[in-house]
């Protein structure tokens, strides 16, 4: 059983969870998750380490509200315990050696992108951080990205706040105004992920991508996450869930991923409707 030590609503949809886990916390680097169950009973369900403390014992986990056992991971309270916390698992972001970087996050992908940025920035590297998001009501972790980042952009699509417009613009123009990146980290949507990549491709900047966002059961054996890598079948879980964003086919994860969009709408409605029951 594990402890949750802190939680907070980062926006109407996100939750910020620190959950005391030594061992995991221990071993945990960027770009790593971890497999939780709520209960006994619960649905396994992958998580990314958005951030952790090694004298603390504790792991930051960042979750979005889009189906049943995150709507009932999100019923949980502060002193209450979650079932299972396993990892951390899945290959850590390669980040050293890098000096100068442009990590881009969207919307719930930036709790991924934060702990790369941070990592970077100990490491004494240049980040310029662009983050993007519908609306000002939906930024997260807007302090703590500012305080790593030496360069950070904030961009939505109403222009409510930051600047208006899209992640690929604000990078185009950093890029245009004469900055050399030696690399390019993007996570969020898949769909951003593809058009950055699209972009960087044209410049010719080495892009990494990460595959959380289609990752299900965790361990592979499910086949949810595959994907196809420069013509070759990958699992997320086991093979990334860093890849070469100028090699991934995101046609195909898009298509596959809006077949469970009904259904974790079914679940989440279902669970929200326990919940009610409960308190009646």
């Amino acid at each position: 059983m594990y402890k949750i030590i802190k939680k907070q609503e980062l926006n109407p949809t996100v939750t910020l969870m620190e959950v005391d886990a030594p061992f995991v916390a221990k071993k945990a680097e960027p770009g790593q998750f971890i497999i939780l169950r709520v209960d006994e009973e619960g649905e396994r369900i992958p998580l990314t380490v958005a951030d952790f403390d090694r004298k603390k014992g504790t792991v930051t986990i960042i979750f979005q509200i889009v189906g049943g056992t995150t709507e009932r991971l999100n019923h949980l309270k502060e002193g209450e315990y979650i079932h299972d916390f396993v990892g951390p698992l899945g290959e850590p972001s390669h980040v050293e050696g890098l000096k100068k970087v442009a990590v881009v996050g969207g919307g719930v992908g930036c709790a991924i992108a934060y702990p790369v940025a941070k990592k970077l920035h100990e490491l004494g590297a240049e980040v310029h951080s662009v983050v993007g998001f519908r609306t000002k009501d939906l930024v997260i972790l807007e302090r703590q990205f500012r305080a790593v980042s030496d360069v950070y952009k904030l961009m939505s699509d109403d222009g409510s706040a930051g600047e208006k417009g899209l992640v690929t613009d604000a990078l185009k123009a950093l890029i245009e105004a004469g900055n050399v990146y030696d690399e390019v980290i993007a996570i969020g949507p898949v769909v951003m992920m593809k058009f950055v990549s699209l972009l960087t491709k044209q410049y010719n900047i080495k892009t990494t991508v990460s595959m959380n966002p289609i990752m299900i059961d965790g361990t592979g054996m499910c086949g949810c996450c595959r994907l196809t890598v420069a013509g070759k079948t990958k699992f997320a879980c086991v093979d990334g869930p860093d890849f070469d964003g100028h090699e991934v086919d995101y046609d195909e994860i898009m298509k596959r991923a809006s077949t469970y969009k009904e259904f974790e709408k079914r679940e989440r409605e279902e669970a929200c409707n326990l919940f009610k029951k409960e308190v009646k």
